[in-house]
């Protein structure tokens, strides 16, 4: 199924990634707390937002809708709550 966010929204794909201490240990997911990066899937109308599919992008804890495309999750974001885009 695809999705087109209207209006000034992006719909994100939270990226996994693991989380280590300083000595190594691993931390199990619920002790990193909530995910706050995601690429981009699809953007709504941007108006200059500068924001692209395929790009990684930083957003507001605890921000957006959750929803579930097929078998995955994602969140559908209001441009507002994009802080940045993640550079490699």
């Amino acid at each position: 199924m695809k999705l087109k966010p209207i209006g000034e929204r992006a719909l994100v794909k939270p990226v996994e990634r693991e989380e280590k201490t300083e000595s190594g240990i691993v931390l199990p997911e619920t002790a990193r707390g909530q995910q706050q990066t995601a690429e981009v899937i699809a953007v709504g109308d941007s108006n200059g937002v500068g924001v692209n599919e395929g790009d990684t992008v930083l957003f507001a804890r605890f921000s957006g809708t959750s929803i579930k495309l097929g078998e995955e999750e994602h969140l559908l974001l209001d441009f507002d709550d994009l802080l940045g885009i993640v550079e490699k």
